[in-house]
């Protein structure tokens, strides 16, 4: 029985080789690979599918070893991954020994599925998108028989309502020399699609032997952002194989790469309704030190080639190569100037410099004009002697500055000649109606009133006469003048007048002078 299990394995292996054989022309469309090549057991790899196993299966494993599956499925599809029930590993808690991890993506930090063990297969595994990432790990002890797996692709559910994409068309490129510029561009400018179509395109960069290349993101920017599926942009070191995946870029930031090897590959991957996708790359060839005489440092490890120096783009990982190019420039300029130019510039300077001085010489030799302000004759003492004496009247004028002086005077001369008449005219009233309360009668009142006259007009016989003065012509300049007449409250409360007596008036008039000498001759005849 033993005999006959050996023999059933024996025949599994040959099959396998040889649908490895028959299936090698297909092996280009399934992208899958495992680290490290030839130490990891079988691998049949099938159009939509394929098969692995552990080393010497169905035998114990070796120990010491680490092997690294990774599994992509074409475009809008997932992985589905079977294990079969012949299985058997170290078992462990937790796994920590002998195991098999299985992860969601083509790196080790993509998100885990599981980590198995013992004697019982892990369950059916599907992706959620185009990866598989499988590790299978050996200690130094207690070797088991191992596993076989076997997966299928199948349509991703996201995209059901799209369907399968059409064939894709033949996009690559190959690029090399010391530098050069990747773009996404390219695809349109040399017809490798059409915008409608997606794509699934590769730069084959080639450097020199014992090189390396360094790529830097210039411009990058992804259509659906965060959705590896539709649109993404990968850096490949050493072949297209998905082993050999150094960076994926599907989200908002891609961040510069050095590739080890001389071969590098950048794919971009974009369907249909992601071809606004973009992004532009900077490739550089280096090698490591010691440099050769027609390299140069760029102080981290890279040799570039001196024709990339101070030629406006930076080429090292750091502005080492463009450092020094700034004074170089500015002495460039000036080397364009020949001894005609110079000798211009010279006798230009040197005329507007003598011009300069010779206008600063006339400007302080030219004599300076003095200028004097003269100021109208206007004595404001006159508006105080005005408003301060009266102690009854308030007087405001508006005329002009000529005629203000004579104005003030002539006013201050009737205001003196009102207030005598006015002080006679109350003192005689208060003697002769307010000293005997008995005699307030009508004819009484009437026979004061005449005493009150004459002793006024006896007054205003003593007052000097006043001359008339003549009047000035009359302008059509407009003068205002407001008087304002408060009479004293005491005399009123103490004195009960008669409404014979004239009222002093308490309005304010607007008079013209001709007016104002009427009615002063007029109080003099009184």
């Amino acid at each position: 029985m033993v005999h006959g299990n050996r023999f059933l394995h024996v025949v599994a292996g040959l099959l396998m080789l040889g649908l490895s054989g028959a299936t090698k022309k297909e092996a280009v469309k399934n992208n899958s690979g495992v680290q490290p090549a030839g130490q990891c057991g079988t691998w049949v790899k099938e159009p939509e599918g394929g098969l692995f196993t552990s080393p010497n299966y169905p035998n114990k494993y070796p120990p010491e070893r680490e092997c690294i599956y990774i599994i992509e499925a074409p475009p809008r599809q997932c992985i589905d991954l079977f294990f079969d029930e012949k299985y058997s590993i170290e078992p462990s808690w937790e796994c920590k020994f002998d195991h098999i991890e299985v992860r969601d993506g083509p790196f080790g930090f993509s998100p885990i599925i599981g980590r198995y063990c013992g004697q019982q297969s892990p369950p059916y595994i599907r992706s959620s998108g185009r990866y598989l990432w499988i590790k299978f790990v050996a200690d130094g002890e207690l070797e088991a028989m191992g596993f076989s797996a076997s997966y299928n692709f199948t349509a991703d559910p996201d995209f059901k309502d799209i369907g399968v994409p059409k064939p894709l068309p033949f996009c690559e490129f190959e690029m090399g020399g010391p530098e050069g510029i990747i773009e996404s561009q390219q695809i349109t400018k040399d017809g490798k699609a059409l915008q409608t179509e997606a794509v699934d395109c590769k730069w084959y960069i080639r450097a020199p032997p014992r090189s390396k290349i360094y790529l830097r993101f210039l411009d990058y920017e992804m259509q659906n952002s965060n959705e590896c599926k539709r649109n993404f942009v990968a850096v490949y070191d050493g072949s297209s194989s998905v082993e050999d995946l150094r960076s994926k870029f599907c989200s908002t930031v891609a961040n510069d790469v050095m590739l080890v090897t001389a071969l590098g590959v950048v794919r971009m991957w974009a369907d249909e309704g992601s071809r606004k996708s973009r992004f532009r790359i900077l490739f550089t060839t280096f090698q490591e030190p010691p440099c050769e005489a027609d390299t140069f440092f760029c102080h981290s490890n890279m040799c570039i080639n001196n024709t990339l120096v101070c030629n406006g783009v930076q080429n090292c990982v750091y502005p080492w190569d463009e450092n020094h190019c700034k004074e170089k420039r500015k002495a460039n300029i000036l080397d364009n100037l020949n001894n005609t130019n110079g000798t211009i510039i010279g006798v230009t300077c040197c005329i507007v410099l003598i011009l300069l001085v010779v206008s600063v010489i006339v400007q302080i030799k030219q004599p300076r004009k003095k200028y004097i302000l003269r100021r109208e004759d206007f004595d404001p003492t006159m508006f105080q002697e005005v408003f301060q004496e009266p102690p009854h009247y308030e007087l405001c004028t508006l005329r002009s500055a000529a005629a203000t002086s004579a104005d003030l005077a002539e006013l201050a001369e009737d205001f003196e000649s009102y207030h005598k008449l006015r002080r006679a005219s109350s003192r005689c009233v208060h003697e002769h109606h307010c000293g005997s309360s008995q005699l307030s009668s009508n004819k009484g009142s009437r026979t004061n009133l005449s005493a009150r006259e004459a002793a006024a007009a006896a007054i205003l016989t003593d007052l000097p006469p006043q001359p008339m003065r003549p009047l000035p012509p009359q302008t059509n300049r407009r003068n205002i003048l407001v008087m304002r007449h408060t009479y004293s409250q005491d005399a009123a409360d103490a004195c009960d007048l008669d409404d014979d007596l004239e009222e002093v008036p308490t309005t304010s008039h607007r008079l013209s002078r001709h007016e104002k000498a009427v009615q002063r001759s007029v109080s003099i005849d009184f």
